[in-house]
């Protein structure tokens, strides 16, 4: 069986071997943005708010003094973004997670998170070719890959993370995801959202210089926690004076949204070289991966886990 690291390794070195940053700028064109190389995200589970307008379902559950917590994912059915049928699955997932076990999610079940779940990673690698853009998440080793420069796939057959197409617009990369694939978890963020079909994502990518990342890492920390600065590879790095980059993303489905909404995902480099990623696998390794959401994975031997008991009887 190949290891999931040594396949991220493998899928790292062809990527670097083909490519540094291929795509050269066009006379008489704005030269295009690099964003390669290693991400992380600054603050953890949600998403950021946008400073204006819908924006994504919160937390309700706050910590002593009203701060943001992950002791448990409460997500706000009263969000009017939501229709009622909607509404109803988060709250009954709220319930559960007020009972002190987490909720059923892609991530504890070893299934693809989707478009936009997946950005829900702490840790994000992204590599520029010409015909396409490859990101790789840290978490189970998630790779996602978006075509450059062409139309949807017709017919579309829906996949767990979607047709992607991207292009360029400036100093922004635009990338527009559609045919994202149903499964037994489908949800948009931690809070069990849920999507249909209909599911439209449309993310947007620009480089933010470091007073303006500086001033998203303040805004989102009202709603999330801060990654530890200990957690090698996927914390920010706190010397690090350089751009930031921002993810603003708008979601569309008309069978779960009464309107579109838009969050925001900041991220930072690293604090650690690359390659120091901890090994976030989920199958046959419940002890690496996070044994608090942890669910029976695929095993070469049976094996019980008592917090698996106890959440399939809060479910």
């Amino acid at each position: 069986m190949v290891r999931p690291f040594a396949a991220l390794a493998a899928l790292t070195a062809i990527l670097l071997s083909t490519v540094a940053f291929p795509q050269r700028p066009i006379p008489g064109m704005a030269p295009i943005p690099d964003f390669s190389g290693m991400w992380a995200r600054i603050s953890f589970p949600g998403f950021e708010p946008p400073l204006a307008g819908p924006g994504p379902v919160t937390n309700l559950k706050r910590a002593p003094g009203g701060g943001p917590t992950v002791t448990a994912w409460v997500g706000d059915y009263t969000n009017p973004i939501l229709k009622p049928e909607a509404a109803d699955i988060v709250k009954r997932r709220g319930a559960i997670e007020a009972s002190g076990v987490h909720a059923p999610s892609p991530r504890s079940y070893c299934w693809p998170g989707g478009v936009p779940f997946v950005l829900t990673n702490t840790g994000m690698q992204m590599f520029q070719q010409s015909d396409r853009i490859t990101f790789i998440y840290s978490d189970d080793h998630e790779v996602r890959f978006v075509r450059m420069n062409g139309p949807h796939s017709m017919p579309l057959t829906p996949s767990w993370y979607g047709d992607s197409v991207a292009h360029y617009e400036g100093d922004t990369l635009v990338i527009d995801t559609v045919g994202i694939k149903i499964g037994p978890f489908a949800m948009v963020d931690v809070y069990g959202t849920p999507h249909t079909l209909a599911l439209h994502v449309l993310e947007r990518y620009r480089l933010l210089d470091y007073e303006a990342a500086k001033a998203a890492e303040e805004r989102g920390a009202k709603e999330n926690l801060s990654v530890p600065a200990g957690d090698t590879g996927l914390a920010r790095d706190p010397d690090y004076k350089g751009k930031g980059l921002q993810l603003e993303f708008t979601v569309e489905d008309d069978g779960v949204f009464t309107t579109p909404w838009t969050a925001t995902v900041t991220y930072r480099r690293p604090s650690g070289p690359l390659g120091q990623w901890p090994e976030f696998a989920c199958a046959e390794n419940p002890n690496a991966y996070d044994p608090t959401i942890w669910e029976k994975k695929p095993q070469c031997r049976a094996r019980t886990s008592p917090i698996s008991e106890r959440r399939r009887q809060a479910a």
